[in-house]
């Protein structure tokens, strides 16, 4: 699986354009925040893409990642290193399913393979990323990090109206249906006149 071949044509256009979304600055922030999330434990990882995956891939330091944001139970209960590919697939898998089920979005999810093979590893950020913001906008205060590197997420802010309000509101015309007023057809002479002979 990892030993593919370079890619040639439209495939390393698609490769190229994937990789260009990459944030190294980003990496700075994930790293930092894993780090102090977890604790020092985890270690850090080489400076670049390379080596920002090499320290994920394993699945144990997303594992430990999730595991700290779960005041109670922790999701995923058996975090070894393993030299097997498909060991450390499962890990990655693990982590995935715990990071759902503290509320990222599948839409927000990357492949295993996005990080197992570096095929998008921009993915990988968004996850960490959308995590990141998710624990910053639960504040339950297992959040070990300065709350500026990631956005909240907005919450529900809902209103209730008297009966008297929603009437009102129907005898008003919004803006957003627009306006006839200083609407007239004068000074609409456009071209010449018609000819009649």
């Amino acid at each position: 699986m990892a030993n593919k071949g370079p890619t040639f044509g439209m495939s390393r256009q698609v490769q190229d354009k994937i990789d260009s979304k990459y944030d190294s600055d980003l990496e700075q922030i994930l790293v930092e925040w894993i780090s102090r999330q977890c604790g020092s434990g985890v270690g850090r990882p080489e400076a670049g893409k390379l080596g920002f995956q090499a320290w994920l891939k394993d699945g144990c330091v997303l594992s430990e990642l999730v595991n700290s944001l779960f005041a109670g139970e922790k999701p995923v209960k058996k975090i070894q290193s393993s030299p097997m590919a498909f060991k450390q697939m499962e890990q990655i898998s693990q982590f995935l399913n715990a990071a759902e089920k503290y509320g990222v979005t599948k839409t927000d999810m990357f492949q295993t393979v996005d990080l197992w093979e570096g095929k998008d590893l921009a993915a990988v950020q968004r996850t960490l990323s959308a995590l990141g913001s998710l624990a910053v906008t639960k504040d339950e205060g297992t959040y070990n990090g300065d709350p500026n590197w990631f956005f909240k997420k907005a919450q529900e802010n809902k209103r209730e109206f008297s009966d008297e309000q929603i009437k009102a509101g129907k005898n008003v015309i919004g803006l957003q249906m627009g306006s006839n007023k200083g609407a007239s057809q004068e000074g609409m002479s456009y071209g010449r006149p018609r000819q009649i002979l």
